[in-house]
């Protein structure tokens, strides 16, 4: 029997994985590691729900962990098949996972030095050597066009605006009945009218179900002037002596970031001398971003013609752990953009530890923080928060710019949807918190759609 199984990101924004199965084949589409709080994080060490060994190919979206952690794990545990991507997730995939091995193997390293595991010899979820057998599995495949993955089976990507590379995708393949079937996966879908990324798009083949990321189900995002915001946060923090804290993914988020930060500069505004880009991975995610100019949008042409953000000069990276530990010695103010965007773990920990209790500095999150991060325990209203096992009290401002989001608000989703050729027969929502699925379940069926499913980990439909 052709089936559609949901193995990840149900009832939550992280661990995104479905596996498709026609009698012998069988694909993911995706492969994610949970993130957030101890719970979901054990869901990584747990067997995978199918034989990696029978899995003859794994479609990636994007990316980002949650939708690409768990790859060297799959290929470790004995996966050998190929991965599919675009040409930007490809160079971006590799900066992500080989970051995530080397964390996870000083983890491992400090946990047997320091005797606090439960296990004698505790070990990565996988190594670094993982990581490089992974990427030899991969290839890319450009958008737009469609592509046989495998005999019968057909990939068409389109970009989603989320992140570089990142796309929506349709699967076209035989159902137990013998009729040709389209599933739409929209991935992660981004914002429309920002800068630096084409818009999202949506496909003009017709699906059959549609699997509808729901992030943002249940809001829409404000019509904000996140460059006015941002510079009004600035500004008053510097005029108070302090310094200003931007937790921010390495991808997507720093570089859009960084774009707002290069527009104040050219009005003006602020010193690009006093402008610190502190994370060796969103350095580097930054070339590969300057580099891929066929994904840029006109609005990120148009200001390279005075300042490009994306290049090395207008701002200090800091690539050493020394340039990093400096700026915590600076007596004058700085706006410091370090990962990760939800505080959960590298260079911005330090920064907070050192900042969060004076009223002085400014802390401005700009993406979504999902439950059990420091994010949502700061943007929460904490009034102090657990960083290297010590409790912080948080006196520094803090501060949420929605209008940074890199997810579609409910609204753009409704609007990518309103974008497809036909109503598919069904749909199934995926990546969001229960909350966000009901709302935006309701809204849906109230416009006219199929009643959307609302799938639990394990559970399956037919193709």
């Amino acid at each position: 029997m052709a089936k559609v199984t949901f193995y990840g990101a149900c009832g939550c924004v992280t661990g995104s994985c479905t596996h498709l199965s026609w009698s012998q084949t069988q694909i993911l589409v995706d492969c994610g590691m949970y993130q957030g709080d101890r719970d979901l994080k054990k869901r990584n060490w747990q067997p995978f729900p199918f034989d990696p060994k029978d899995i003859d190919a794994v479609i990636i979206t994007h990316a980002h962990l949650d939708h690409t952690g768990l790859l060297p794990r799959l290929v470790k545990m004995g996966f050998q098949g190929v991965v599919y991507c675009t040409r930007p997730t490809r160079g971006l995939m590799s900066l992500v996972l080989q970051d995530s091995a080397k964390i996870q193997q000083e983890q491992a390293r400090w946990a047997a030095k320091k005797g606090y595991s439960r296990h004698k010899d505790p070990k990565p979820l996988y190594t670094t050597q993982d990581v490089r057998q992974t990427l030899r599995l991969v290839k890319t495949v450009p958008f737009h066009q469609t592509h046989e993955v495998l005999p019968g089976i057909r990939l068409e990507y389109r970009r989603a605006g989320h992140l570089l590379g990142a796309a929506s995708l349709n699967i076209t393949a035989k159902g137990s009945d013998g009729n040709s079937r389209t599933w739409c996966f929209s991935g992660d879908i981004g914002r429309y009218d920002v800068p630096i990324l084409k818009d999202p798009e949506t496909t003009q083949t017709k699906p059959d179900a549609l699997l509808l990321e729901s992030t943002y189900g249940d809001r829409a995002h404000e019509a904000t002037d996140p460059k006015s915001e941002l510079y009004e946060i600035i500004r008053t923090t510097f005029d108070r002596g302090g310094s200003v804290i931007i937790p921010a993914f390495a991808l997507g988020r720093s570089q859009e970031v960084l774009y707002y930060l290069a527009e104040l500069v050219e009005e003006q505004k602020v010193d690009p001398r006093a402008v610190f880009l502190d994370s060796p991975m969103a350095i580097k995610a930054t070339r590969i971003y300057d580099s891929s100019v066929a994904e840029h949008d006109e609005e990120l042409q148009e200001l390279d013609d005075t300042i490009d953000p994306l290049s090395a000069d207008p701002f200090q990276h800091c690539s050493t752990s020394s340039q990093s530990k400096a700026l915590n010695k600076r007596k004058s103010p700085a706006v410091i953009v370090a990962s990760s965007g939800m505080a959960t773990g590298g260079r911005v920990l330090h920064h907070l530890a050192q900042k969060l209790g004076n009223p002085r500095h400014s802390v401005v999150f700009v993406g979504y923080q999902a439950a059990g991060t420091r994010g949502r325990v700061l943007t929460g209203g904490a009034d102090t928060v657990s960083i290297y096992g010590q409790r912080v009290r948080v006196r520094a401002q803090i501060h949420s710019l929605h209008g940074l989001s890199a997810h579609a608000g409910r609204k753009e989703i409704l609007r990518w949807c309103d974008s497809l050729p036909v109503k598919p027969e069904r749909i199934f929502l995926n990546h969001g918190e229960d909350q966000s699925r009901r709302a935006l379940a309701a809204v849906l069926e109230d416009e006219g759609w199929a009643r959307p499913g609302q799938p639990s980990f394990g559970d399956s439909v037919p193709w």
